[in-house]
């Protein structure tokens, strides 16, 4: 699984770096966390408010810190 957090590197996208982080290691989950902070690949993507949070193509969420409950569902625990 591959996880992208986008976002230039604001406080709140550094928050939900490290919520994304915490809940791969709670969720005991093998993915790959990849930080994006250039903004013509957060355009390919589709995703015009950070942060925002892509697992494995799929935008989960926008402009908003995600909770890690829902971190957590997103990872399927």
């Amino acid at each position: 699984m591959q996880i992208k957090v986008l976002g230039p590197g604001c406080p709140k996208c550094h928050e939900t770096e490290k919520l994304v982080r915490e809940a791969v290691a709670e969720a005991g989950v093998s993915a790959e966390v990849v930080k994006v902070s250039d903004y013509q690949e957060m355009a390919k993507l589709g995703v015009f408010a950070t942060p925002a949070v892509v697992m494995d193509g799929a935008v989960k969420c926008s402009g908003k810190v995600p909770t890690k409950k829902e971190l957590l569902a997103w990872l399927g625990k």
